[in-house]
């Protein structure tokens, strides 16, 4: 069972649904019980990083996340999901996230040519091998929707990169956690086969 964490701040059902698509069993739940069955967990999420970290520790997600974590289950954030597993963001201030791959979440310094958020579609490269791009070749597109951005302290971390204004990290890939800055739910048909990926991991 793939549980997806419901922190009232994601694209829920639009993850589940495209999860279903490929026949997977799912579960949307903020029950720390019911997390510490699933087989794989997703981290969703859409809005302010301080909401959503505040969210999880009132919810009492934030350590049965990072046990899921330490025990070696597969685990993918999306979008303000990926920005959540680091250890800090500078959105509007500065704040501790779950800290469960070292690096941080910094703003686009763009030209005024560039507007911000970054949104729509754009390419990806990739940059190492690993089973969640699987399947997915150097610029193909997939749909993004963010104004901030994930550094990883360790470019090993880095499985993919995407360019806009200068290359920035769109996946990241450390043993049994994945993520990606781009909605692999609203990216189609290459989109889904992210997820197909995802769900063909072992934990």
């Amino acid at each position: 069972m793939i549980a997806i964490v419901d922190y009232q701040m994601g694209n829920l059902r639009n993850v589940q649904k495209a999860l279903e698509r490929l026949g997977q069993t799912t579960l949307i739940t903020d029950d720390p019980a019911r997390l510490a069955e699933a087989d794989k967990i997703v981290l969703p999420g859409v809005g302010a990083f301080e909401d959503a970290i505040g969210e999880l520790k009132r919810r009492n997600l934030v350590e049965p996340i990072r046990s899921a974590a330490e025990k070696g289950l597969p685990l993918l954030g999306i979008c303000l999901g990926m920005q959540l597993l680091f250890e800090k963001s500078f959105e509007d201030g500065e704040h501790d996230g779950l800290g469960l791959i070292k690096g941080q979440v910094v703003k686009f310094d763009l030209p005024g040519e560039y507007k911000v958020p970054h949104m729509g579609w754009n390419q990806l490269a990739v940059r190492k091998s690993t089973p969640l791009v699987e399947g997915i070749s150097d610029g193909t597109h997939f749909y993004f929707v963010h104004s901030y951005f994930v550094v990883p302290d360790d470019p090993q971390d880095v499985a993919c990169t995407t360019d806009y204004g200068a290359p920035f990290c769109s996946v990241v890939a450390r043993d049994n956690l994945f993520a990606t800055q781009f909605h692999p739910e609203k990216s189609q048909e290459f989109g889904q086969q992210i997820l197909r990926n995802f769900a063909q991991l072992c934990g």
